[in-house]
């Protein structure tokens, strides 16, 4: 689709000791004494990380998930005894998937010297299982092969749903009662959108709490309209950490609760506080940009907005008065935002891997941030209000 905009990932992550099913797909252990048992942060021979790319065929995986991977091996980011796992209902082999995956691999310009040599060891890490998202058979499948090249090892292991949000559940149950770690962490990321509203969002996080703890689950924040994809996740994120009050400590928890704090002193964005816009066709020197509805995957009588303009205010002593200003949009004239932040995904995976979650959206800040756009949203919805339309290439509506 033309015109790319910037979008957002929101993980999960947990920490529990693991009882099966019950506790589901659970993250590293809470106790003291288990964290210094099996650290994420050792890099010696007493535990493995096996890294599980459910959606392995698809896009996501294959540009971005599998080249963030390789750069982090790359800087000796990962722990010495490590697997890749692709998962996906394509049938593959595993030397298949490493030619898929070798072409997307690249070494920084700085880089180079060792990047032949460094491929080919990360690619004889690689492997590949094919299986349905919804059966516990297949997942318990890949639960032996995960075993065999976790040698015995405390095994710790992060799961990255690249997969339609529709299988999550589905996804999630499989990998909790047939290929969680008896004796590690488990973590699951899970890639936006994380519902359409507050109460499909709410729903979702219910069924993922049934077989996982809120810190095993990494929400990492797409295409429903440019407001849930850029502003009630990503720009949404940078406003709170901008006007949140300063934390007690850095620690992640201190951090969330600012920013919850903040995103409940918001006022619910209202119909008269937002402008919508959708691209159209424009000729410019010759060229022929197309609309967004003259893309084939989109219906012709589509509202979806691809622009979006919203002033928010904040009711708090702080703020009280000042409105914060949000602009979002695709096939604009100029790019505020960069198309490609490159070690996006690097700093996600490894932050799962650490369990570092100060990055990641708790629960209750994902509502906070869903109260606030959804009663405009459904309204734009029920009324169909249609978007103003702005030329390809231009600043948005006039």
């Amino acid at each position: 689709m033309a015109g790319a905009a910037a979008a957002t990932v929101t993980p999960i992550e947990s920490e529990i000791p693991f009882k099966k099913l019950k506790e589901g797909l659970l993250s590293v252990t809470s106790t003291e004494e288990s964290k210094d048992v099996i650290s994420v942060d050792d890099k010696g021979g007493d535990s493995t990380v096996s890294i599980t790319v459910v959606g392995a065929s698809g896009d996501l995986a294959k540009k971005k998930i599998f080249p963030a991977l390789f750069a982090l091996f790359y800087e000796g980011c990962l722990p010495e005894h490590f697997t890749v796992f692709g998962y996906a209902r394509s049938k593959m082999t595993d030397a298949e998937l490493r030619t898929i995956v070798s072409k997307t691999l690249t070494c920084r310009i700085d880089k180079r010297e060792n990047c032949s040599e460094k491929m080919d060891q990360f690619l004889k890490r690689c492997f590949y299982h094919s299986g349905q998202y919804d059966s516990e058979e297949h997942f318990t499948e890949l639960d032996k092969k995960l075993k065999e090249h976790e040698g015995g090892r405390v095994s710790n292991r992060l799961f990255y749903l690249s997969i339609p949000p529709n299988i999550f559940i589905d996804a999630v149950r499989c990998a909790s009662s047939s290929a969680s770690s008896a004796n590690g962490w488990t973590r699951v990321i899970v890639e936006k959108p994380f519902g359409r509203d507050s109460e499909s969002s709410a729903a979702l996080t219910r069924n993922l709490k049934q077989y996982l703890e809120e810190d095993q689950i990494f929400r990492y924040f797409d295409h429903y309209g440019i407001i849930r994809d850029i502003m009630q996740n990503h720009l949404l994120q940078i406003l709170a950490l901008f006007a949140m009050e300063t934390p007690v400590s850095l620690d992640a928890e201190d951090i969330r609760n600012e920013k919850v704090k903040v995103l409940r002193s918001m006022k619910p964005l209202q119909l008269e506080d937002v402008v919508i816009g959708q691209y159209k066709s424009h000729a410019k020197g010759g060229i022929n940009y197309p609309g967004y509805t003259d893309d084939k995957t989109v219906p012709k009588d589509s509202l979806t907005p691809t622009f979006a303009a919203a002033a928010l205010f904040i009711d708090n002593a702080r703020w009280d008065g000042v409105p914060f200003l949000m602009k979002a949009g695709k096939a604009l004239n100029t790019k505020r935002y960069s198309k490609e932040i490159p070690d996006a995904y690097e700093r996600l995976l490894l932050d799962a891997i650490e369990g570092e979650r100060r990055l990641f959206i708790r629960s209750d800040e994902l509502d906070a941030a869903w109260a606030l756009f959804t009663p405009v949203l459904k309204e734009l919805e029920e009324k169909k209000i249609i978007p103003e339309y702005y030329p390809y290439g231009s600043r948005g509506p006039s």
